[in-house]
């Protein structure tokens, strides 16, 4: 059977659809590209918002209504913390949580079956391991994500993952570096540690994020190591020293600062303050002077006044991030902050976002602006005719013409210029 395979929401969900397309085409079946004809159709759903719920809705009714006759799966973020909500908007022939991705193959051939509608819901446990199969190979990918990390115990009170997605649980060392080794041998030379609170890994069994990185980084074949979304509290100076040490680590920070306003990150149970994160990003570009900051933060939490947001936007402006995801407060059902008092209107949350994201186009320009004249190595990920697309070490992305064909390759550039949103590079 044809099985496509549509994914909502972060790089997690992007590695668990991965897993299952392998788990499906190792029965026989045949994964296909979004929007080609199927008979099933598995739908990764995201929760983290409520725009996120409302796009798998939407999603949900156009692949019925295009074909009826279709099989749907829906699983995900949005089914497991929302589960009744989930099976009364969405009419799905099965509707399984995300405890565990291979139970989602094994139901779905239960359906090719008998044909009986099946609606599963295991609740997270505190005695969960981690159980997500290794992957392969990543589709249509040059660089690959892995997943190393799954739960959250933050219980920052405007987010759901938590109950999303269960405690902390983290995959072994040896199963991190067979499965670098195996994504090395189909030709991917960088991979991307992700998790759902990344820097939680193996609190659960004594480790921490520099023994996976050092395991991956031990992997002849494998180029570069870059890390996903980071909480700034978990990141110590003997963290950043054996990150360091790594010739292939990516000097990438994606430290999520949310608010630039202490009252604001107090509200949110955020485990630091501005000084805090303030210090540690000093830290990090004295370590390692190339690196590039990039972060997300938030506008109109629950509230959050106009001296708030000022506050907040000064720190930001403050930092010169490298890059920034500007997004507005969306209240979840379910969590602490959904009955604060002070809730901002729409009207406000949108102009604010439009000051904020103003700010952070600006620190964007500047930073690579900043990245002229420099010499550094990028790998190329794609090309059409003699121009070629691709990625540095602090993953700025870059531009290069070349008679040759980069894609999939690392070469050593010089950046010349900077657009909006890249540079503009020669080949050494």
């Amino acid at each position: 059977m044809n099985i496509a395979f549509y994914t909502l929401g972060c790089k997690v969900n992007q590695y668990e659809t991965q897993v299952m397309r392998e788990g499906f085409a190792a029965l026989g079946h045949t994964p296909v590209p979004e929007g080609a004809p199927f008979e099933v159709a598995v739908i990764n759903s995201c929760t983290v918002t409520a725009e996120s719920d409302r796009k798998t809705r939407q999603l949900f009714h156009k692949l019925r209504r295009e074909n009826p006759n279709g099989v749907i799966v829906l699983t995900g973020c949005m089914v497991q913390a929302f589960s009744d909500e989930a099976k009364a908007a969405c009419d799905a022939d099965i509707i399984v949580g995300n405890t565990d991705v291979s139970k989602i193959i094994t139901l779905t051939q239960r359906f090719l079956k008998d044909g009986k509608k099946i609606f599963e819901i295991a609740p997270h446990e505190k005695n969960e391991v981690f159980n997500t199969p290794n992957i392969t190979d990543f589709a249509e990918r040059t660089r690959a994500y892995m997943k190393i990390e799954d739960g959250c115990d933050r219980y920052c009170t405007y987010c759901i993952i938590p109950y999303a997605r269960g405690f902390v649980r983290s995959k072994s060392r040896q199963d991190i570096y067979l499965e670098a080794e195996r994504l090395s041998q189909q030709g991917f030379s960088e991979l991307v540690l992700v998790g759902i609170n990344l820097t939680s890994y193996g609190k659960d069994g004594g480790l921490d994020l520099c023994d996976a990185v050092e395991a991956v980084c031990s992997v002849e074949g494998i180029k570069r190591l870059r890390l996903g979304s980071l909480e700034p509290d978990h990141i110590s100076d003997e963290m950043l020293l054996r990150f360091k040490a790594q010739p292939k680590f990516c000097p990438q920070f994606h430290l999520s600062l949310q608010s630039g306003c202490d009252a604001t990150l107090k509200r949110m149970n955020r485990h630091y303050d501005t000084a805090f994160y303030e210090d540690l990003v000093f830290r990090i570009r004295k370590m390692f002077p190339d690196a590039a900051i990039t972060t997300d933060i938030m506008v109109g939490f629950a509230g959050e006044t106009e001296e708030e947001f000022a506050e907040s936007l000064a720190f930001f402006k403050k930092m010169q991030f490298a890059r920034a995801h500007v997004f507005s407060y969306s209240r979840r059902k379910g969590t602490v902050a959904y009955n604060l008092p002070g809730q901002v209107s729409n009207s406000d949350k949108k102009l604010r976002s439009r000051i904020l994201s103003a700010a952070a186009a600006e620190a964007e320009a500047e930073f690579l602006k900043a990245q002229c004249g420099k010499s550094v190595s990028v790998l190329f990920e794609t090309g059409e005719g003699d121009v070629y697309y691709g990625y540095t070490a602090n993953y700025l992305r870059v531009c290069a013409q070349s008679e040759h064909d980069l894609c999939g390759k690392i070469a050593e550039v010089e950046i010349l210029s900077a657009e909006k949103d890249y540079c503009i590079a020669k080949i050494n």
